[in-house]
């Protein structure tokens, strides 16, 4: 019998064929850029303080590279919808880079000014590592969307704790190479977004995108299905805005608590380690629960977790890195619960015509929200304190519950 082009193995569909294809490469670059992402979650604001002198701008790392990422964000859509995911992507990741090289020269040449403009360019990595998942669920059938999104988000795992936790390796190489040791971590920064924006450009083929154009996999029904769902915009977004701030307020200043109290950066890295970890690895079982019970009710979980870390933050003794693992570690299950539970209320909300644009408004809002968070963490730390900032960022993520209840009463 003579096969035709379109036949595959087993009897598996060329769009499944190719979504498989598609998720491993995914997966491959996801590992890589998650150990680029945590270099400037581990010592961004450690490096700032220790060239400024002073912690009142040690949130400003995390605000640059995080309104970096806004910008980013922007553009690396602009390139996808205009030429794909592969190139979209491939560009951002070899953007952050660039900017980690930036970093690097700056800490050589001790000059502050060209450090923030280095990590705002760094931030183009995040935002890239945040925008793959959407990649993941191009192809995917829409019964498994969310399961390839979720696959996406949890290969980001293994990268980000892994990362953390050779901050002390690279600090000594960079320190042998004669490089500023908490510039380190940038040197394996760099390595990993180059290589994901290699595995990316190389490798992503078909493109995700492009392809699912071709097949026109979107069913005429759908626009009107989502229509007919209940509100969910407006929460969705403040669930996702609200985590995000205090997530990123809270994380960055953690590093820079511990290090004023005589921690390491080998303890440092553990803790983060850990926060990426619980950032990324529920993934799977949010969208379950998500599935089975509903975003309100998770958006609301998330609000109630992020109290519960942000109390177990200021009430942590300062020598003790267990709590602050522990509350770090609810930090990031707050923020990976808001995530989810956010996202799945503006896709059931949001019309499929305006469903990407839409969703590129609330990313940036989100990524400005994360900088506000960043900035205004070493100001709060330097006026009141670290146990503050933890108690208002915990008490802050409360204002989750009114939205998520207005949402639920008209449903």
């Amino acid at each position: 019998m003579t096969s035709t082009a379109s036949d595959t193995p087993a009897g598996i569909s060329p769009r499944s064929e190719a979504q498989s294809r598609v998720l491993t490469v995914l997966v491959c670059s996801q590992v890589l850029s998650g150990a680029g992402l945590a270099a400037g979650i581990t010592v961004g604001a450690l490096l700032a303080q220790d060239m400024l002198g002073s912690s009142d701008l040690a949130g400003l790392p995390s605000a640059l590279f995080t309104a970096g990422s806004a910008l980013a964000a922007v553009t690396i859509g602009r390139i996808s919808q205009a030429r794909g995911r592969r190139p979209g992507l491939a560009a951002g990741y070899l953007t952050g880079a660039v900017g980690s090289a930036g970093v690097i020269a700056a800490a050589v040449a001790d000059s502050p000014v060209l450090l923030f403009i280095a990590l705002f360019v760094y931030g183009a990595g995040t935002a890239t590592n945040l925008q793959a998942r959407y990649a993941g669920a191009d192809l995917a059938a829409p019964a498994h969307r969310a399961r390839a999104v979720s696959t996406v988000l949890v290969a980001t795992t293994l990268g980000g704790v892994v990362g953390p936790n050779l901050a002390a390796p690279t600090g000594d190489f960079a320190d042998h190479l004669g490089i500023p040791t908490l510039a380190g971590p940038f040197l394996l920064a760099g390595a990993a977004y180059a290589l994901a924006a290699l595995v990316l450009a190389v490798w992503l083929r078909p493109d995700p995108l492009l392809l699912a154009r071709t097949l026109d996999l979107q069913q005429p029904t759908e626009a009107t299905a989502a229509e007919t769902r209940g509100p969910g915009l407006m929460p969705g977004a403040l669930t996702m805005i609200l985590t995000q701030l205090v997530m990123v307020a809270i994380m960055t200043m953690t590093p820079v608590h511990m290090h004023d109290h005589g921690h390491g950066t080998a303890a440092s890295g553990l803790v983060i380690a850990i926060h990426v970890g619980a950032m990324y690895l529920p993934s799977p079982l949010t969208g379950w629960l998500v599935d089975r019970y509903g975003p309100t009710v998770v958006a609301a979980a998330s609000g109630l977790t992020l109290l519960a870390a942000g109390l177990t933050a200021a009430a942590a003794p300062a020598d003790s890195v267990a709590l602050l693992a522990l509350a770090l570690a609810l930090l990031g299950l707050g923020w990976n619960l808001g995530l989810v539970s956010g996202t799945a209320m503006i896709t059931d909300a949001v019309p499929l015509a305006t469903r990407a644009r839409t969703q590129g408004l609330v990313d940036v809002s989100i990524a400005i929200a994360g900088a506000t968070g960043g900035l205004s963490s070493g100001l709060v730390v330097a006026a009141a304190g670290y146990p503050v900032l933890a108690l208002t960022g915990g008490v802050l993520a409360l204002a989750v519950l009114p939205a998520i209840a207005v949402s639920a009463s008209r449903r």
